[in-house]
């Protein structure tokens, strides 16, 4: 198979499977106020409420929600759905075990790093008495700056 017949196959593919997820769509003419939709049609209308409001956009007879329904067992099922397929939101800010450990572990090498830096600055500090002009602290920023840059880079090549 060629780019252009894979290409084609997918499109016809994803053609047919929203034919296919809208052919149950709210909406449809089968519920009426003697026959509502339940809760497996709610399950089902809320797995596929982006897709229906998609649709809705462009042809009205495609709604969202069943209007001719049964009442609580729909909605709990319609929200089910949703929740199933779309999740709740709260797992967008959820981290894992291992970004957790990853973070505390990183901030434990920070802190180590900045005792060590903060340890020696003090050290050289106190083993410079006369500098005091701008140039000498300029000076003085610059060689920190280097032997940061060397320090980091020793460290980076040791894992």
């Amino acid at each position: 198979m060629n780019l252009h017949n894979i290409r084609s196959f997918k499109l016809l593919s994803v053609i047919t499977s929203i034919l296919l997820l809208t052919s149950c769509a709210a909406g449809d003419a089968q519920f009426t106020q003697d026959s509502p939709a339940g809760f497996w049609y709610g399950l089902w209308h809320g797995m596929i409420a982006v897709i229906s409001l998609i649709i809705h956009v462009f042809n009205e007879n495609v709604v969202v929600y069943e209007i001719n329904n049964i009442g609580g067992w729909y909605d709990l099922g319609f929200l089910l759905g949703i929740i199933c397929i779309w999740g709740g939101g709260s797992h967008a800010t959820c981290k894992s075990a291992a970004d957790k450990k990853r973070e505390k572990e990183w901030e434990q090498i920070g802190n180590k790093v900045e005792i060590k830096v903060m340890r020696k600055l003090k050290e050289w500090a106190e083993d410079e008495e006369d500098v005091g002009t701008d140039k000498d602290w300029q000076e003085i920023g610059e060689k920190v700056e280097k032997k940061l840059k060397r320090k980091i880079r020793e460290w980076a090549e040791k894992d």
